[in-house]
């Protein structure tokens, strides 16, 4: 709760004095003299989780979704009706393990903060775990129309920002998800992380035991003005501190200033605005979504035939993909590259299960006009490396670091204008996933495609997930603005086969030189 002004015996002159505020459970800070101002410390939202909600517009949701699908098992009661209660109790009982699911917004009067999670008093699980059903016998196009329909419809801010769709009528009684989180809440790793914790890796369901839940009331409009004003008065004065540590450890500052000027040299190099293409349009409200699958064992054989890593595979194989998609249209891509926007995260092992986001980014110059597959991979390989080794995400995540400082208007302002500026074609995500099986209601998870979000001029969008030794892609299109998703469907596939092909021929050379 949030304490009181309070006066003891005193002195004539009150000098109130305040601990800075941050994010975190909401405490009030310890008086340290005879007149005290405690101020509560506000689960708040940080900079980048409140520039989506800054970007976020009807035509341009930002919520991050998954397609996932599940053997029949027990999801039907013995006379076929789905256990809908049942569901629901099992992830009911595990939200004490994501408090945030529990939480809703609260915006600060007059945009003078950010704004903050607090619990929602008419927290209802049946709003958020739903049923709905196909036609039977659904088919697949059937199930990906309506995850597109269901990921066009914004989530409402005056609830918790999460949904799960669990959807039936599916052929062979097969049973879908579809799930929607909200960008300001979670990050693609963090994602994966909650979707562990609402599934199992056993068949036999784990109804928890959790504690008892008492709501904490959201404080008072003005109480929360207030305490946002003091708590940007203090940015200035904790700016100030930190060059006063860094004069005290000069060692370590001069070697974070060489790794921070190294890092941000890449993003200068990279912060012109690109020459756009037909996938940089104004995007409407429409959308299509479109799964395809690939080997992992097929990927790490590409990689092992050709060096690099998992992701330096991936990026080429999209960039295969996307270098027929445009001969398929007839355009010529200025300077021969494509820039993809890949989220990196900078979240540790200690993080683990904390929502919001920690995520930074790698701008990546992929070469589509490159006609060879094996050269379009080497050139992949050379920019990730140098990007890497010149840290560009550590300069991406120093900058979003110190917007934290920036007012909350000058946040939404950014958001806005950067929303408009191409700097980039397209954002490509690759999340590793869980190599083993995941199960809900004792049902296993057989495919897992994940939907990242459009933004105002990227009509397409491609987010991949590995899962059970398989690459799931999921691509989300504006229909209106990109009307060919089934060439670059194809050309990914194709893409793919190609270089599966040219690491078995390797291996057939590297085998007959060894014998002879």
């Amino acid at each position: 709760m949030p304490t009181r002004r309070t006066r003891t015996a005193a002195s004539s002159t009150p000098v109130p004095t305040r601990s800075r505020p941050s994010s975190g459970s909401r405490t009030a800070s310890a008086p340290e003299d005879p007149y005290h101002l405690a101020v509560v410390r506000y689960d708040r939202l940080g900079s980048l989780d409140a520039s989506f909600l800054h970007l976020e517009r009807i035509e341009t949701p930002m919520h991050v979704g998954a397609l996932s699908v599940f053997e029949e098992a027990s999801f039907f009661d013995a006379s076929g009706r789905f256990r809908l209660a049942e569901v629901r109790r099992l992830v009911a009982s595990r939200l004490h393990l994501i408090p945030r699911f529990r939480k809703r917004l609260m915006n600060v009067l007059l945009e003078q903060g950010r704004p903050i999670w607090v619990d929602d008093e008419r927290f209802d699980i049946a709003y958020h775990v739903r049923l709905t059903a196909l036609p039977y016998p659904g088919g697949r196009e059937q199930l990906l129309a309506l995850t597109a329909r269901v990921q066009t419809q914004m989530l409402d801010r005056a609830r918790p920002l999460w949904e799960l769709w669990f959807v039936e009528g599916l052929e062979g009684g097969r049973v879908a998800l579809i799930q929607k989180t909200h960008h300001a809440l979670v990050d693609g790793v963090s994602g994966v992380d909650v979707a562990t914790v609402l599934l199992d890796f056993t068949p036999e369901p784990g109804f928890l035991e959790p504690p008892r839940w008492v709501m904490e009331p959201a404080p008072s409009p003005g109480r929360l003005l207030a305490d946002s004003l003091y708590e940007r008065s203090t940015e200035p004065a904790e700016m100030v501190r930190s060059v006063r540590r860094a004069v005290r450890a000069p060692q370590q500052a001069m070697e974070r200033a060489t790794q921070l000027r190294r890092a941000l040299s890449t993003l200068a190099e990279r912060d012109t605005i690109v020459t756009p293409t037909s996938l940089n349009v104004s995007v409407g409200r429409n959308r299509r979504f479109e799964t395809v699958g690939v080997s992992l064992s097929d990927v790490t054989a590409i990689r092992d035939a050709f060096g690099g890593t998992v992701n330096d595979v991936v990026l080429a194989g999209v960039s295969g993909a996307l270098r027929r998609l445009f001969e398929a249209r007839g355009e010529i891509v200025a300077g021969g590259h494509l820039r993809v926007l890949c989220p990196v995260s900078v979240r540790d092992d200690a993080e683990r299960m904390q929502l919001g986001n920690r995520v930074s980014a790698m701008f990546v110059d992929l070469p589509v006009g490159e006609e060879n597959p094996i050269a379009r991979l080497a050139a992949v390989r050379a920019t990730t490396h140098d990007l890497k080794d010149r840290e560009q995400a550590v300069g991406a995540a120093f900058l979003l670091d110190l917007s934290h400082y920036a007012a909350p208007t000058l946040l939404g302002l950014a958001a806005r204008l950067v929303q408009r500026q191409p700097f980039v074609h397209l954002v490509v995500t690759n999340v590793p996933g869980p190599q083993v099986s995941l199960y809900c209601m004792g049902a296993r998870m057989l495919e897992a495609y994940p939907v990242v979000p459009l933004s105002h001029n990227l009509s397409l969008g491609i987010a991949i997930l590995s899962y059970c030794g398989q690459l799931h892609f999921g691509l989300n299109v504006d229909p209106d603005a990109f009307g060919d998703l089934d060439v670059l469907s194809a050309a990914l596939e194709a893409s793919f086969a190609e270089l599966t092909k040219l690491a078995g021929d390797l291996d057939v050379e590297t085998d007959e030189r060894g014998t002879t």
